[in-house]
């Protein structure tokens, strides 16, 4: 018997990761009614990775309400897993560009503060391992409002404290962890973080990401020597030298405070999740793997999920199909070693008609059917 996996990322707007699987599956048994089939829900660490996790692996949601970026009062939720001892947080819930209109973006003013309350709120329910997801962020405070939300003390030449939020940056001259939630050194912390970036510099936080959160060239300016003055504080603190941290310019800076104050591990989002999941186990023995999200292109090579599942699979001689609602072919994706790749769209139908939930169902009932008389393997 033929033990397939179907592992799909979401086609956002149209299937859900589940769906996907569901009608892939729905083809695959018309054809193949003796096949093994094994679903399992993915996402990449971003959006979606707490109810994908939650899909896997059983758990609670908890619906909080939280600071936004700019301090608005609103409701967030994230998941607890592993019978309590795991929460499953998403900084964008509460410090998430989408949560702000245009006018509102100033990464001089924003904050993670309210990322930093649903840690603490996770850590008085007991999790003592955080699973982070730090994509999509309004901020640019380098997590310096994370941290005051969990007891950390900024302060500027006189003692006075500051608050967390870009424009201090410039004026941190201490930290004091003296009130620190207690839990804190207790838990495990663990980070979806898929890009590389140093804190400051032309290839930091701010030169690079702060434009799209609503800074201008001077608040880029602005931020960047606050980071830099950042770095040089926890230099002071604990004598890490941040700048050297793969990683720590993510998310506005948040991976600085979340590897040289927490102690936390960054890894890309998807190799986060398929660890979760056990996906390593979950795919032996398997003769094939297949994989898609909503465009395939040189990005899915990039971190994201088909190209991380890519990976794992061929670490075990498995073959993976990708299936994409579009494909936009280079030669990284003719040579990285998919067995097959799909195209949904075929038809070049209009995005609005190709991306309908019923038409999106069909098209992957057909791929699945087409791969099986088409692919040899099987």
């Amino acid at each position: 018997m033929r033990k397939i996996i179907l592992a799909f990322d979401s086609f956002k707007g149209s299937l859900s990761s589940k769906e996907a699987a569901d009608a892939f599956e729905e083809g695959l048994l018309s054809v193949m009614p003796e096949a093994e089939i094994h679903k399992i829900t993915i996402a990449d660490g971003g959006e979606g990775t707490m109810e994908a996790l939650v899909e896997m692996l059983g758990g609670r949601i908890i619906d909080i309400h939280v600071c936004n970026p700019i301090g608005r009062n609103t409701k967030a939720c994230y998941a607890i897993i592993d019978e309590g001892k795991t929460a499953i947080i998403e900084m964008a819930q509460a410090s998430g560009l989408t949560l702000l209109n245009d006018e509102e973006r100033n990464p001089l003013l924003t904050s993670t503060y309210g990322t930093g309350q649903m840690i603490a709120d996770a850590l008085d329910r007991g999790c003592r391992k955080i699973m982070l997801g730090i994509g999509g962020s309004a901020t640019n405070d380098g997590g310096t409002g994370m941290m005051e939300a969990l007891g950390y003390r900024f302060t500027d030449s006189n003692g006075n404290p500051l608050k967390g939020c870009g424009k201090n940056l410039e004026r941190i001259c201490s930290i004091d962890s003296s009130k620190v939630h207690p839990a804190v050194a207790e838990a495990e912390w663990l980070v979806a973080c898929d890009v590389n970036n140093p804190l400051y510099g032309p290839n930091g936080a701010a030169y690079v990401f702060a434009a799209q959160k609503g800074a201008d060239r001077k608040m880029i300016e602005q931020l960047d020597r606050g980071l830099r003055n950042y770095a040089k504080a926890i230099m002071g603190f604990n004598g890490t030298d941040v700048q050297a941290i793969a990683g720590s310019g993510a998310a506005g800076g948040m991976g600085a405070a979340l590897t040289a104050l927490l102690h936390a591990s960054l890894s890309p989002g998807i190799d986060m999740v398929l660890d979760a999941i056990g996906f390593d186990m979950a795919i032996s023995g398997a003769s094939l793997v297949v994989t898609g999200e909503g465009k395939i292109d040189r990005q899915t090579l990039m971190g994201k999920a088909p190209g991380g599942i890519l990976q794992r699979a061929a670490e075990q001689g498995i073959p993976t199909i990708a299936v994409g609602g579009t494909v936009e072919w280079c030669n990284e994706l003719r040579s990285c070693g998919f067995a097959k790749i799909i195209e949904l769209n075929k038809q070049g139908l209009p995005l609005d008609m190709a991306m309908r939930h019923d038409t999106a169902w069909e098209n992957m009932r057909n791929a699945a059917k087409e791969l099986l008389l088409t692919y040899d393997i099987l």
